[in-house]
Formats: structure tokens, C-alpha cells, sequence
């Protein structure tokens, strides 16, 4: 059997981490580049020239156009965080080579901080990969099926209708050569012809071809201008259908993840995000190498998000 050149390429050590990204000066360089790729830019009138204002646990840069002043952090997911840098930056290694993902607890011991704390940054860093995810759609052939978070609670309702299970889309857009480009994974509030339809219009692009099952509900893609190409499974098993092959690929990979990941999370608050998060990854996995820089953009473009925020889901 060949060695799967994904699946075995190196990555980034922890040692070339460390190199990069060691120390707090090194860090608060690297999330400037990623802010302000162009140069400083003042959010309150785009002027260019500033200065820096020195004693301040995080670089304060105030503009000599209006005067406003601007910390390294404000605006981004650390705003007002009162840990170092060098915390934030592991915290966005580990999470981007975790191929599985990485539970808060886990975290918690790597960071060597309290277990609130590490809840904390692990949802802000996920809802920065959510975020970011959000801005791509699937386009060409694309394979969808119908999926659900969670179990059956004992004295509930059974089968589709349990209080417990939340309802997902799972797509997964195929190159030239047959294998897997892109996935997305989304919470709809149920298989319904105006939740497909809306979520279609979303995260497809007009014109791609839909890949999916005999569910009467998925018919609605066409009114986002999507072609639908539908095949009855009659109760076939997922090995006897090469059709879904790499959309039951991801979704066996995701409960895998899941299962082995966390204990237990509040699946109607925060499927988003742990959905994005996988998503986010599996996207990104052809350069494990350049992940934790490309997380950085994607947090330093991440609005705050404050814990009352964070706990709404």
C-alpha cells in the first residue's frame, strides 16, 4: 500500500515553532504583519503615520492624522485578553496541527492555564476558523448528504426528532481527478426545501452540479441555480456507494474526531463552530506547514468576540 503523501507530510515541529514564534516580541511582530500586511492603517481614518506608544503590556500605535490611538490587539479575537501573546500563538499551533481537534481540557494542560481560560481561547480560535470558512463556497461536483449531531436522550423522542440531534449539511466539492477539494459542513434548522434552499444559495456556487440522495428536500438546490443529480440508495450501505464515497469519507473522519476529541459539548450552541473547525482543517491540510500562519490572518480578521458572546453560541 502507497504512503499517503498528505497524511505523512512534516508539518510544523514544535522546535521551528519555537523558533518563529518564541518569544513575546516575536509574536507581537508576526500579528502585526498579519493586521496590517501593507503597513499600519488607522481604523478610524486609514491614515499611514503613527507612533508608538511605549510601557503597555501590548504595542500601542496612535495616528498622527487624528490622534486615535490603537492597540496590537483591539479589534481582533484577543481583544482585551490579559494573557501573553506567546500563549495565544501556542494555542493557534496546537489547534491548527490537531488533526482530530484538541479539547479544552487538553488545552488547559498544555497552556498552563485554568480550564475557563482555555474554554475561552480554543471557541475564540474556532470561531475565527468558522468565520473565515464562511467565506468560500463549493463549485464544480459536489457530493451532499444529510447528517446529525448528537444521540437519542434516554425517555426522549426517538429516531429524527430527538431534542438531542441537530440536523447538518455535509458537502464535499471533487477535483478533476475524482478526489476531494473542499468540504462544509453547516447546521440547517431541518431538511426542508427552504432551508436547502437557503443554504445552497450560501455555500454553493450557481452552475455546480449536486451530488445527493433520494431526500425530496435537496430537489430546491436548483432555485439556487444548481444542477441536481439524485440517486436513490434503497437501502444500500455506504460501501456499495461510490457515488458518496468521499462525503461519507469526511462524515466517518468528523465522528471520529469528535468522538475522540471531546466528552461531551452542547451540540445546538456550538455545532457551528466545532464543524467550522474541522472544516477549516481538512481544507487547509495540503500544507500542514504554513496552517498556524494562515490561522494567525484569520484571527487578527476575527471581530472581538466577547464571553457573553461566546456563550450564546
Amino acid at each position: 500500500m502507497s504512503m499517503n503523501r498528505i497524511q505523512f507530510q512534516p508539518g510544523l515541529s514544535m522546535p521551528e515553532f519555537l523558533k518563529y514564534y518564541g518569544t513575546q516580541a516575536q509574536c507581537a511582530a508576526a500579528l502585526e504583519q498579519a493586521r496590517w500586511p501593507a503597513g499600519f492603517r488607522c481604523p478610524r481614518c486609514d491614515g499611514a503615520a503613527y507612533s508608538r506608544v511605549h510601557g503597555r503590556p501590548h504595542a500601542l500605535f496612535q495616528c498622527q492624522a487624528c490622534r486615535h490611538q490603537t492597540s496590537l490587539i483591539a479589534g481582533t479575537v484577543m481583544q482585551g485578553t490579559k494573557l501573553p501573546l506567546n500563549l495565544w500563538f501556542l494555542a493557534i499551533y496546537l489547534l491548527s496541527q490537531a488533526k482530530t481537534g484538541l479539547s479544552a481540557l487538553a488545552l488547559k494542560r498544555h497552556l498552563g492555564v485554568s480550564y475557563p481560560t482555555a474554554w475561552l481561547i480554543q471557541h475564540k480560535l474556532m470561531q475565527a476558523m468558522t468565520l473565515r470558512e464562511a467565506c468560500y463556497v463549493l463549485e464544480g461536483r459536489v457530493q451532499v448528504d444529510d447528517a446529525y449531531l448528537g444521540g437519542e436522550l434516554s425517555g426522549g423522542t426517538a429516531g429524527r426528532g430527538s431534542e438531542n440531534k441537530v440536523p447538518f449539511l455535509a458537502a464535499v466539492s471533487l477535483g478533476n481527478d475524482g478526489r476531494p477539494l473542499r468540504t462544509k459542513l453547516t447546521p440547517v434548522p431541518g431538511f426542508s426545501l427552504k432551508a436547502i434552499e437557503q443554504w445552497a444559495r450560501s455555500c454553493l456556487a450557481p452552475g455546480c452540479t449536486v451530488l445527493c440522495d433520494g431526500l425530496a428536500c435537496f430537489a430546491a438546490v436548483t432555485a439556487a441555480g444548481c444542477l441536481h443529480q439524485r440517486t436513490v440508495i434503497a437501502g444500500r450501505k455506504p460501501r456499495d456507494l461510490p457515488e458518496f464515497q468521499w462525503v461519507n469519507t469526511v462524515l466517518g473522519n468528523l465522528k471520529t474526531s469528535l468522538a475522540g476529541s471531546y466528552h461531551a459539548f452542547n451540540f445546538r450552541k456550538y455545532a457551528a463552530r466545532y464543524l467550522g473547525a474541522f472544516a477549516y482543517r481538512f481544507n487547509r491540510r495540503f500544507d500542514l506547514r504554513t496552517l498556524p500562519a494562515r490561522l494567525l490572518v484569520a484571527v487578527a480578521c476575527c471581530p472581538p468576540h466577547p464571553l457573553r458572546v461566546i456563550r450564546d453560541g
